[in-house]
């Protein structure tokens, strides 16, 4: 176009119902045989979590019929809802949280009892044994955790005695492994008040008659380890951090761990779902793994070497399984499609790769920004950030004005974002709005230190950090300092809801289902993170006066610019009274501001709808609020 066109309101080829269409996500991956099978949410069918199946002639069928979904509650977040067991489908089905099995083409058959009470994840097949982390809600304070074996046989499903609890004794367990022969088992626990990146205990134990007997803990004391991996009858391979950094670290018997080619960058990251893995065993003894510092690589281990796999992945990597010497990957490139690679190291020199799902995220490259990292001078050190300018190969952009900026923070607080342009990004940046996505103090990624950074400081650190970055980016003439909005979901959310009222940065924000009431979340959140905050801001009752003064409703009469509040009906995590308590001091306050609830929706929005509806209305609020046009979206009203 020869004219140019205010930041803003830039037609674009992207739509909210493309960018949902580009939201399912690969959730697991197992050779099965001569075929792949492969886990994927799907947005139109109301968030439903189906299994794939690709046979060797590349033909795809859907192994799971609808409704049923592979989606497990246990500590709110699942993971590791699906498994095969002997050419059978096993999974958790989301409405009734038991454990099911499928032959392809059958119909499903019950494996646990129904039982209310009892959920189940991390399930995994090995040695011939099916094992699952269960947790029980049977009316105590608190719910128990064991690791089971459930019988393939179905018998369990009506005798409950049939469940043998192999492991437990600990607050949580998790990533459940079982030697080879059989012999042995291998998990990870912990304790409140620690959460799995803070502090765990690596445990093994011989299996006799049928539980782990006499487990002993082979990572040193104050370490997060993860995800052991047996790569030989007695020998164990996991990640762990006494360095500060996640690396691969090996066990073999009684004999001291030893580091596995030392690197400064993380091979692990915070276990929110429990089937998430960084790396694998091929049977050669050499690792597929993810190396983290700042953007993702897949690389391959052998003894002391180390060579990058080519495999575009820069953003969520994860290993999700290996055979001989195939290895299934999963994660984001930099033009932000996720998607499922398939790698064959069978040439030792000269590995390759298959694309098995996942596709174009968009009506081609030229439209998705390229990501800029930047190191931000912070009160409390440097700010990780990934930048993306405005970016549409259409439209000349004005000379004398700087663009608007969203800035993003995720969730967690303990996680984090890669260099990965991902169609919701594409969605703004291609309209003429920049992004900002900040890995703040506290997200891994960056190492041990810099993740503990948040430690105690939750609502100080996080706020100054992403008021930091946004701050760098218009002192470097990027943005205009008048229109930078910040938007941020769960943890995030409360991020943005302490920087607008600990901050002039911000001239708008977006808070999904965030969290505005610290001692509120304290009461009300699940056990999972009931002990969260104790490392965040400091243990109750102590630390009570640091939950006032730190939640930003405390200080609500600072609410001075426009927001817009969206938040699920059923979000256990984040219950729809904080956003509600948010929006009535907005209301007092006469503040600008619109509040959705989305009926059905829970801690993360799942379903298409509600994926287009929050989209469209981030945009026409944007528009609202800094006054451009968006005419491809129904207009937002403030109140």
């Amino acid at each position: 176009m020869d004219s140019p066109l205010p930041y803003g309101s830039w037609p674009s080829p992207f739509r909210a119902t493309s960018v949902a269409a580009a939201s399912p996500r690969t959730d697991g991956a197992r050779f099965v045989g001569d075929d792949i099978w492969w886990g994927q949410t799907m947005p139109s069918e109301g968030g439903r979590t189906t299994v794939l199946r690709r046979r060797p002639d590349g033909s795809i069928d859907d192994l799971l019929p609808a409704p049923l979904s592979a989606r497990s509650r246990v500590h709110e977040y699942g993971g590791g809802a699906w498994t095969a067991a002997d050419g059978e489908l096993v999974f958790s089905e989301k409405s009734d949280q038991r454990v099911w099995a499928l032959t392809p083409g059958g119909r499903p058959r019950p494996l646990t009892p129904d039982d209310p009470s009892a959920r189940f994840a991390g399930l995994t097949w090995g040695a011939g044994t099916l094992l699952a982390v269960r947790e029980r809600h049977e009316g105590a304070p608190v719910p128990a955790r064991d690791i089971v074996r459930i019988p393939l046989d179905g018998s369990a499903a009506d005798d409950a005695d049939r469940l043998v609890s192999v492991a437990g004794g600990t607050d949580f367990v998790a990533q459940p492994a079982i030697s080879p022969d059989g012999a042995r088992l291998a998990w990870v626990a912990w304790n409140h008040p620690d959460m799995p990146w803070d502090r765990t205990q690596l445990r093994i134990a011989e299996i006799v008659d049928g539980r782990a007997s006499a487990p002993r803990t082979i990572n040193a004391r104050g370490t997060a380890a993860l995800q052991p991996v047996w790569t030989a009858p007695n020998e164990v391979t996991y990640a762990d951090d006494p360095t500060g950094r996640w690396n691969l670290w090996r066990a073999d018997g009684d004999a001291a761990p030893v580091a596995l080619a030392p690197a400064d960058a993380d091979t692990g990251g915070a276990l929110w779902v429990l089937g998430t893995r960084w790396f694998g065993a091929l049977d050669d003894g050499r690792l597929v793994a993810v190396r983290t510092n700042g953007a993702d690589e897949l690389v391959m281990v052998d003894g002391d070497r180390v060579d990058p796999l080519p495999v575009p992945i820069v953003a969520g990597a994860a290993v999700e399984d290996v055979s001989t010497t195939r290895a299934l990957v999963s994660g984001a490139t930099a033009s932000g499609g996720a998607g499922l690679w398939l790698v064959d190291a069978s040439d030792l020199g000269a590995p390759t790769v298959e694309r098995l799902a996942g596709g174009s995220n968009g009506p081609g490259p030229e439209w998705f920004p390229t990501a800029r990292s930047i190191t931000a001078p912070g009160p409390h050190g440097p700010v990780h950030a990934f930048a993306y300018p405005p970016t549409n190969p259409e439209v000349t952009a004005p000379a004398d004005e700087k663009p608007p900026y969203l800035v993003l923070v995720h969730g967690g607080p303990t996680s984090h974002v890669g260099p990965a342009a991902s169609a919701k990004i594409a969605y703004f940046t291609s309209r003429g709005i920049g992004v900002l996505d900040v890995n703040y103090g506290g997200s891994t990624g960056y190492g041990r230190p810099y993740r503990d950074r948040l430690r105690g400081q939750w609502g100080v650190v996080d706020v100054d950090d992403v008021a930091a970055a946004a701050t760098a980016l218009s002192d470097d003439g990027l943005a205009d300092p008048s229109r930078i909005a910040i938007e941020g979901g769960s943890a995030g959310g409360w991020t943005v809801l302490s920087a607008l009222v600990r901050t002039d940065v911000f001239a708008a924000g977006i808070s999904r289902y965030g969290v505005g009431d610290a001692r509120a979340l304290a009461a009300d959140t699940h056990d999972f993170e009931a002990r969260y905050l104790d490392g965040l801001i400091g243990p109750l009752p102590e630390a009570e006066p640091l939950y006032i003064e730190r939640s930003p409703l405390t200080s609500a009469d600072r609410f001075r610019v426009p927001m817009l509040i969206l938040q699920g009906s059923e979000d256990a995590v984040v219950p729809p009274a904080q956003a509600e308590a948010i929006r009535d001091a907005l209301v007092a306050r006469g503040v600008p501001h619109a509040y959705v609830l989305y009926d059905g929706e829970g801690h993360g929005f799942r379903t298409a709808e509600t994926i287009v509806h929050a989209l469209e209305s981030e945009l026409a609020f944007l528009g609202a609020a800094f006054g451009f046009d968006t005419p491809d979206v129904p207009e937002l009203t403030l109140d």
